[in-house]
């Protein structure tokens, strides 16, 4: 469902690579848009494995666990994502709002 997202892949969102990826980032002097670059791949990432497993738990190749697992993660990865975005999103409305 998500093809179009080519971006470079640096850290994941769920997880604990998370913290780990975090701190390589940083000191590597990543800046603040190859971070975010980072988050969306990771969402379209985990997006994508939740959709190819509730694609195989309804072939029936793969357990229920398994499945509810998959979409959780891939569900909790796009509302961090989201929150992300509206972070930024009413940030940049504050500083627009800032006189000069």
């Amino acid at each position: 469902m998500i093809d179009s997202v080519s971006l470079a892949s640096h850290m994941r969102i769920s997880g604990p690579e998370m913290g780990a990826a975090s701190t390589q980032s940083t000191s590597a002097g990543a800046d603040f848009s190859s971070i975010l670059a980072d988050v969306v791949q990771g969402t379209a990432h985990q997006v994508k494995a939740g959709e190819a497993a509730a694609i195989s738990g309804l072939r029936g190749q793969m357990p229920i666990q398994d499945v509810v697992e998959a979409v959780m993660s891939a569900e909790r990865s796009l509302q961090t994502a989201l929150a992300l975005r509206d972070k930024s999103v009413a940030a940049w409305q504050e500083i627009s709002r800032m006189s000069i």
